[in-house]
C-alpha cells in the first residue's frame, strides 16, 4: 500500500526518516514517485460513497452531470480604481472584451479602496493619501450610481469584494437599484461578506467578531426573504492563503468559517435550507497543480457531508459547494513579470479542473501596481483560450477515477478534517440540535479562535515554511531564486492614480452632504442604532439610510456606537 503521508514541516518519510524535498507539496504532503493499483485510496474503494458521478452526492467530481459542456464557468474579472466614473470605464472595457456572438458570459467584479473597505469616507482624516488607490471609493448612494452607470445590473451579475461594511455598501447597492425601479427580485451577485477571515489573515475587520459575525447573519436572513437570486456571503479561502497559509490550512480555515456562518444562523433561528443554498465560496488557485484540484475536490464532498449529516440540510442545494477561484496573486513575482502570464495560466487551469464556477485571472502586472488594460486583456484572454481551445470542458472532472488524483484528495480531505476538528473543540464542538436552544454565537469555534489567535498561528507558521524552502531552494521560483537574469529590464508600463482623484472625491461628497436634508439623515442614523442596540436586523434600517443620503462612514459609525471597534486580542 502507499507509503504517502501527510507532514508538518519539512518533508520526512515516516518509513526511513529522509526524503526528497522536491517530493513535498507546498503543504506539505509526501508524494509517492508513482501510482499504481497498488495504491487504490479508500475513496476509489468506495466509489459510490465517497466519489460518485458528477452530479451526484458527495460531489467529488462537480455538482453538475455535464460540467462545461452545457454552461462553461462565468469568467469574472476583479476592477476597482481610482473614481467610480474610472471604474465604470473599466467594467464597460471588460464586458466589451468578453462579449461573443452568442453570449457575454461575464460578471463583474468590483475591488474597493481601502478607506471604503475600512468603512472611512473619503474626506476622513485617516483615507488621506489611500482615496481610490487600490480599488474605487464609494462614500455615498450617488457614488454607486456612477459606478454601475448604464450597466444592466439586472442581467449582468455583480460582485463586490467588501466586508467589515459589506451590510452598508450591500444596502447602497439594493437602495440604488431601488432608484433605478429594478426589482431585487431580478439581481444576481455575490456579496464577499466574509468578516471572520478578515481575523484570521487580511484585518479589513471594524466591530468585535460576535456583533460581526451578527452583521452576517443579518444580511443571510434579509437575502433569503427579499434578494431571492443573491449570494449573501462568498466564503473566502483566498485571503488566508494570501497571507501565507498552506492548501489545506485554506480548505479547513474556510469551510470552518462557513460553518460558523451556518450555526450562527441556525441560533437565529432561520431554517437551513432557505438561506444555505445561496452560500458560495472563494478559493485560491496557487502553484502546485495537481494539490490545487485536489482541494476543491476535496472541498466540496466535506461541505456536502457536513451539510447534510451535521446539518441536517434536505435541499440538494444545501449540500452543494458552489465557488469562484482567483488566481494566486502572493504566487505573481516583481521578477520577469512575464514569466506571470504562465503562472496564471496553469493556475487558471487547476481551477477549471477542480470544476469552480467562476473565474478570476490575475494581470501579470499586479505585483507592480494596478493592472493595465493591456494586462487584464490577457489575463481574460487566458480564460477564453483556456475554454475554447484546450478541451477541457469536453468532459466533466477529466482527473477523476486516477489513483494520484483521488489519493491525494483523500489525503488533502483527511488533513482538513483535522484542523476542523481542533477548531469545533475551541468551542461548543460538533453541532448537534440542542445547541440552537443551549448555546450562542460566543461560544462558536472560530470566534473562540480568533481570540486565542490560533488561526494567525498556523499561518504565519506556514508561510515561515513556505520562505524557509524557498530560501534554502528546495522551492524553486523562477526568476527569483533560480534562472535569474542580471541584465533585466523589468520596465512595464504601469497604471498610477492621480491625486487629483482624491481632491475630486472629498469634493464631490462635500457637494453631495450640502444639499441633503441633514434632519432625514439624523433620524435614519438613529434608527440605524436604535436596530443595533434592540439586536433587530439592520438591514432594513441600512437601505432606508442609504436612501435618506447618509454616508459610508455614518452608517459604519452608527454601528459603531453601539457594537464598539476592536482592535485585536492581548495575543495579537
Amino acid at each position: 500500500m502507499s507509503t504517502t503521508s501527510n507532514i508538518a514541516g519539512p518533508g520526512i518519510d515516516p518509513i526511513n526518516g529522509t526524503v526528497d524535498p522536491h517530493a513535498v507539496t507546498i503543504s506539505g504532503l509526501v508524494l509517492n514517485p508513482l501510482y499504481a493499483p497498488d495504491d487504490l485510496p479508500t475513496s476509489l474503494q468506495n466509489y459510490d460513497r465517497d466519489i460518485a458521478n458528477p452530479g451526484q452526492y458527495p460531489y467529488t467530481r462537480g455538482l453538475f452531470p455535464q460540467g462545461y459542456r452545457t454552461r462553461l464557468w462565468t469568467m469574472r474579472q476583479f476592477a476597482g480604481f481610482g473614481s467610480a466614473d474610472d471604474t465604470n470605464q473599466r467594467f464597460k472595457y471588460i464586458l466589451a472584451q468578453t462579449k461573443t456572438k452568442t453570449a457575454a458570459n461575464t460578471g463583474l467584479s468590483t475591488a474597493f479602496d481601502l478607506p471604503t473597505l475600512m468603512g472611512r469616507d473619503s474626506d476622513d482624516i485617516l483615507s488621506m493619501g489611500e482615496v481610490g488607490k487600490c480599488g474605487v471609493a464609494i462614500d455615498t448612494i450617488e457614488d454607486m450610481h456612477r459606478l454601475y452607470a448604464d450597466i444592466p445590473i439586472d442581467q449582468v451579475t455583480v460582485s463586490q469584494t467588501i466586508n467589515g461594511p459589506a451590510a452598508v455598501i450591500w444596502a447602497m447597492y439594493l437602495a440604488m437599484a431601488k432608484q433605478r425601479n429594478i426589482s431585487w427580485d431580478t439581481l444576481g451577485g455575490t456579496l464577499q461578506n466574509d468578516i471572520l477571515k478578515e481575523f484570521h489573515a487580511q484585518n479589513e475587520f471594524i466591530y468585535p467578531p460576535e456583533a460581526s459575525t451578527k452583521l452576517v447573519v443579518d444580511t443571510i436572513e434579509f437575502q433569503s426573504t427579499h434578494v431571492p437570486r443573491w449570494n449573501s456571503v462568498s466564503i473566502s479561502g483566498y485571503h488566508i492563503r494570501e497571507a501565507g497559509s498552506s492548501a489545506t490550512q485554506e480548505l479547513a480555515f474556510t469551510l470552518r468559517d462557513g460553518m460558523e456562518y451556518v450555526e450562527a444562523c441556525l441560533l437565529r433561528g432561520l431554517d437551513i435550507d432557505q438561506f444555505a443554498p445561496r452560500l458560495s465560496f472563494f478559493f485560491n488557485a496557487h502553484n502546485e497543480f495537481f494539490e490545487e484540484i485536489a482541494k476543491l475536490r476535496a472541498a466540496r464532498r466535506i461541505w456536502a457531508r457536513m451539510m447534510r449529516e451535521r446539518y441536517g440540510a434536505k435541499n440538494e442545494r444545501s449540500w452543494f459547494m458552489k465557488t469562484h477561484v482567483q488566481t494566486a496573486g502572493c504566487s505573481l513575482t516583481e521578477q520577469q513579470p512575464y514569466n506571470n502570464i504562465v503562472r496564471v495560466a496553469y493556475q487558471a487551469m487547476a481551477g477549471v479542473l477542480g470544476g469552480c464556477q467562476s473565474l478570476h485571472t490575475d494581470s501579470m502586472d499586479e505585483t507592480l501596481g494596478l493592472p493595465t488594460e493591456q494586462a487584464v486583456t490577457i489575463a481574460l484572454r487566458t480564460q477564453q483560450i483556456l475554454a475554447h481551445e484546450t478541451g477541457v470542458t469536453r468532459t466533466t472532472d477529466p482527473l477523476g477515477g486516477s489513483y494520484f488524483m483521488e489519493a491525494l484528495t483523500d489525503k488533502v480531505e483527511a488533513e482538513a478534517l483535522a484542523y476542523i476538528e481542533e477548531i469545533d473543540n475551541m468551542g461548543r464542538g460538533p453541532w448537534k440540535p440542542e445547541h440552537a436552544t443551549t448555546s450562542s454565537i460566543d461560544d462558536g469555534g472560530c470566534v473562540n479562535g480568533i481570540h486565542k489567535g490560533y488561526f494567525r498561528r498556523q499561518i504565519a507558521e506556514a508561510s515561515y515554511r513556505f520562505s524557509e524552502e524557498c530560501e534554502a531552494g528546495d522551492r524553486i521560483i523562477v526568476g527569483v531564486n533560480e534562472y535569474i537574469d542580471p541584465n533585466e529590464d523589468r520596465q512595464v508600463e504601469i497604471l498610477t492614480i492621480s491625486e487629483q482623484v482624491e481632491t475630486d472625491q472629498v469634493a464631490r461628497l462635500k457637494d453631495f452632504k450640502d444639499r441633503r436634508d441633514p434632519a432625514a439623515v439624523n433620524s435614519a442614523l438613529d434608527a440605524i442604532r436604535n436596530a443595533a442596540r434592540n439586536d433587530e436586523n439592520v438591514m432594513p434600517t441600512l437601505v432606508q439610510g442609504a436612501l435618506a443620503n447618509c454616508t459610508l462612514g455614518e452608517m459604519v459609525q452608527a454601528l459603531a456606537d453601539i457594537y464598539g471597534r476592536y482592535t485585536g486580542g492581548p495575543e495579537w
